[in-house]
């Protein structure tokens, strides 16, 4: 197979020149020791000419190289790049070339062999230089356009700040063994400042989101820069930075793809770019369906967007480790698959959401969240939320709910479904699940498993409870007419029943005791957690609900956990969820999995 490389390129590129869509050939690749979450990839290209082992991929094209799609000979043209100059272990600095984008012409398996005789570039820089004159470069048919990721040389260009005048470097190129480098970037988001005090002192900060075309990278200035350089830096604006240190990133504070982030110093230099920079992106999501988030693990980050449908009210709440009081707010977000889920706000966030103009919410990672079968996103503080962004899918979603989308039936997959055999847990018997020791682990294990209801038992099923919305504690009788919550610190006269079920299920293969709440304790006895205490003086009615609910069928999602009570460990498993049994749909299933476990589910 006849392919032509480009010869020369890569000594004009490594001089810090451009080339204009290189043909070069893939003769290896190394993965490099990050020790980071991010794998990165060191490839030897060649252009015919000269070979050249700088040259790194950009993380995005990692799944071609693993895949094989860039295997040894292919032969690709590269679309987009950017150079690096690094220091070279003592000696001259050495350029890096990162690859952004490419397209592959030829496939590894259809050339079958080196293409020319390179030989690799020498070391130092000036030798390069002499080695692209040694030889004539190709002629171009027409002008080069120049493209907008590698810029021109220094020389070439009118300064319009001092720092301008330094190459800059691309922050995908960053690690804490650099120490001279400067970085052309945008301001994707800035959080509040934020201070802590504990029992070495105190202080405050706050920390932006930086990205350009190579990648994105989170910075953090502390104390004295945090005052400096806050009222400086504005969102979407771009600067030059330099002289920050370098360390491995925190992943409990970010969520940004990079191994490493900055930190400013008392060195640290911010000065804003006023050069035409269209070239560097703005904050870029990757939106997942709301429909979608059903099927995704729990803690997992996501992007989010949707249009507030609803939204509750404010709650305040006391943050146990700290005793810190903290503002939360639920909002409801839709988008035009009709399907809706809670949105858990905080702080000034929560405070000073206005949910009467309906906006467009768009969150860059937010965590996904599952309790009782449901699930809601959460904005954490490494989180990213946008009102009514100015990107096409938004401008889409507010002309679907104005044109009638606010008026559409919605399915909340933050509220428990009734009447489905769904749900992300799998199905096994009683006994496979004690087999199988579930909840032994760090965390809690969740099972399906159809299974009858035993017997209940109704002493101590139900009790007086605090009648705020956001406290279930139990109330003491002070025996004046007033009802006290310890956890509110506040005397009611009146409370709210509360239901606690302890109920043996059994199936084919054993029995559990289980502990069932009120939400699903209300739907196995049928009737409200306040119906039944209007019952408790009537002891043989009272009695007739609980025989009633007695030897009946469900679909239950279980959550099993060990848990620890005075040195003592012992097997908790809690109803997280109750579904009426439809035998048409269980039969179905039982079907399904018969024809699989026999081989014949392909048979058809």
């Amino acid at each position: 197979m006849s392919v032509k490389l480009t010869e020369g390129a890569l000594a004009k590129i490594m001089r810090g020149g451009n080339v204009e869509n290189p043909v070069m050939q893939i003769l290896g690749h190394k993965k490099i020791a990050s020790g980071g979450a991010n794998e990165r990839y060191r490839v030897l290209v060649s252009d015919g000419c000269h070979l050249n082992s700088f040259a790194m991929l950009a993380t995005q094209l990692n799944g071609k190289l693993q895949s094989g799609e860039l295997g040894e000979y292919t032969v690709i043209q590269i679309n987009r790049y950017i150079t690096s100059l690094v220091n070279n272990t003592g000696k001259s600095d050495k350029r890096v070339m990162i690859i952004l984008d490419l397209a592959v012409l030829a496939a590894g398996a259809q050339v079958g062999l080196k293409i020319g005789n390179p030989v690799p570039l020498p070391d130092d820089l000036n030798s390069v230089a002499n080695a692209e004159n040694s030889r004539p470069t190709p002629q171009v048919n027409g002008p080069a356009a120049l493209p907008q990721q590698n810029r021109a040389p220094p020389a070439q260009r009118v300064p319009s700040s001092p720092m301008d005048t330094m190459h800059t470097h691309p922050i995908s190129s960053l690690n804490p063994y650099q120490n001279r480098w400067v970085i052309r970037a945008r301001v994707t988001n800035k959080t509040p400042i934020k201070t802590w005090s504990n029992s070495r002192g105190e202080g405050k900060l706050f920390s932006m989101d930086l990205v350009d075309e190579s990648g994105e990278i989170r910075a953090t200035a502390f104390k004295e820069q945090c005052d400096k350089f806050y009222d400086l830096i504005e969102v979407n604006n771009v600067y030059f930075i330099s002289r920050c240190s370098v360390k491995t990133a925190n992943k409990q504070f970010s969520n940004l793809r990079n191994d490493y982030e900055l930190s400013f110093t008392s060195d640290t230099q911010v000065i804003p770019c006023h050069d035409d920079s269209s070239d560097l992106p703005s904050l870029s999501f990757s939106f997942t369906p709301l429909q979608k988030l059903a099927e995704i693990d729990p803690n997992n980050v996501v992007d989010v967007i949707g249009v507030c449908k609803s939204a509750n009210d404010v709650q305040t709440l006391i943050a146990r480790s700290t005793n810190r009081e903290l503002k939360k707010r639920e909002v409801l977000i839709v988008d035009e698959s009709n399907v809706g889920v809670n949105i858990t706000l905080w702080g000034t966030q929560a405070e000073e959401f206005d949910v009467t103009k309906h906006p467009v919410v768009a969150i860059k990672g937010a965590k996904v969240n599952e309790f009782g079968g449901s699930k809601s996103v959460s904005v954490l503080q490494s989180s990213v939320l946008q009102l009514d962004p100015d990107i096409p899918v938004a401008h889409h979603l507010r002309g679907w709910f104005d044109r009638g989308g606010a008026h559409a039936e919605t399915i909340n997959i933050s509220q428990r479904v009734e009447g489905a055999l769904g749900g992300s847990a799998p199905w096994m018997t009683l006994h496979e699940a004690r087999v199988k020791q579930l909840g032994s682990k760090d965390k809690a294990d969740y099972f399906m498993c159809k299974a009858t209801i035993l017997v209940i038992r109704s002493e101590n099923s139900i009790y007086k409870a605090c009648p705020t919305a956001e406290c279930k504690k139990k109330v003491i009788d002070m025996r004046n007419g007033m009802y006290r919550c310890e956890k509110c610190n506040q005397e009611f006269p009146n409370f709210t029943y509360r239901l606690l079920l302890s109920m043996n299920l059994g199936d084919w293969t054993g029995q559990q005791w289980v502990t069932s709440f009120q939400e699903q304790a209300e739907m196995i006895l049928e009737t409200t957690s306040n119906e039944l205490g209007e019952l408790a003086d009537d002891n043989d009615k009272f009695l007739e609900v609980f025989s009633a609910a007695a030897f009946k069928s469900y679909i239950f999602k279980l959550r099993a956990k060990v848990e620890t009570f005075n040195d003592e460990s012992r097997m908790k498993t809690t109803v997280a969820n109750v579904i009426p049994l439809n035998y048409k749909e269980y039969n179905r299933r039982l079907i399904e999995s018969i024809k699989k476990r026999s081989g014949l589910g392909t048979k058809q």
